[in-house]
């Protein structure tokens, strides 16, 4: 697998795109992030023949830099659609320089993040409202699916599953904090305690928690790509849903009784 090539190597070892998934038609790609901080930003690019997706496409101040580790793939102007999987500005500021880059491309999102990004920009976009039952569908016929994780940690978040790579696009969720920090996470047990640093502030509940990882237990997963952090491997995966089976955060710390 691809993934198992990065494992151990650090942020100065990738100044192009990192290629993650490829079957020859269908493509996922790391594209990066141009700071040293425990709170780094993923974005990654989904490629299916001639049609394009940016998953958690960023903040504004970081936009150019996506937009120049895209043209290394593709013409930016040709990504169909961007996928804001909640409306914090890390995610979902850079919405207005992407409408000003195509004015038509898909915003793919919930109907609750939906409501707030007016406050982004006041210009109309095409939005594509998803839920648990949705499916995306490029013109190959392979789909996107989505799993919906209410308060983990905005009521509208959701997560991105691409049926052709078996890749989760988590979000939020599995994110961690680590100044040491990896593209591939190589020692899950010392993972932890960076994913507890953001999921305990962050995160409301383990009812929450436990709730989105039994539902993810219908999906095989092959990697979980989240927005802040570290990709977990296939090997990992089982542990990763038994970290938000048992975890305890927000309501459960704040409220114990």
């Amino acid at each position: 697998m691809l993934l198992d090539n990065f494992t151990g190597q650090s942020l100065e070892n990738f100044e192009k795109p990192t290629l993650l998934y490829d079957n020859g038609m269908h493509t996922t790609y790391w594209l990066g992030y141009p700071e040293e901080t425990a709170f780094r930003t993923n974005a990654y690019l989904i490629r299916d023949h001639n049609e394009a997706i940016v998953v958690d496409p960023g903040s504004s101040d970081n936009f150019d830099f996506i937009k120049k580790r895209i043209r290394q793939i593709i013409d930016p102007s040709n990504v169909n659609a961007i996928i804001l999987c909640h409306q914090d500005p890390d995610v979902a500021s850079s919405l207005p320089d992407w409408l000003e880059l195509n004015p038509d491309i898909k915003v793919i999102t919930t109907h609750r993040t939906n409501v707030l990004l007016p406050h982004y920009t006041k210009k109309e976009f095409n939005a594509v409202l998803v839920d648990d039952t949705f499916r995306y569908t490029f013109s190959s016929g392979n789909r996107l699916r989505f799993v919906e994780a209410p308060f983990l940690h905005f009521p509208g978040a959701f997560a991105t599953y691409d049926t052709v790579s078996h890749f989760l696009f988590s979000g939020d969720i599995f994110a961690a904090l680590d100044y040491d920090w990896k593209l591939v996470v190589d020692n899950f047990e010392a993972h932890i305690p960076q994913l507890d640093l953001f999921h305990k502030d962050y995160m409301a509940s383990n009812k929450a928690s436990a709730g989105f990882a039994r539902k993810l237990e219908s999906h095989t997963i092959d990697a979980i790509l989240p927005q802040h952090g570290s990709i977990i491997r296939k090997n990992n995966v089982e542990e990763a849903l038994e970290y938000l089976k048992t975890l305890k955060c927000g309501l459960d710390l704040i409220y114990p009784d």
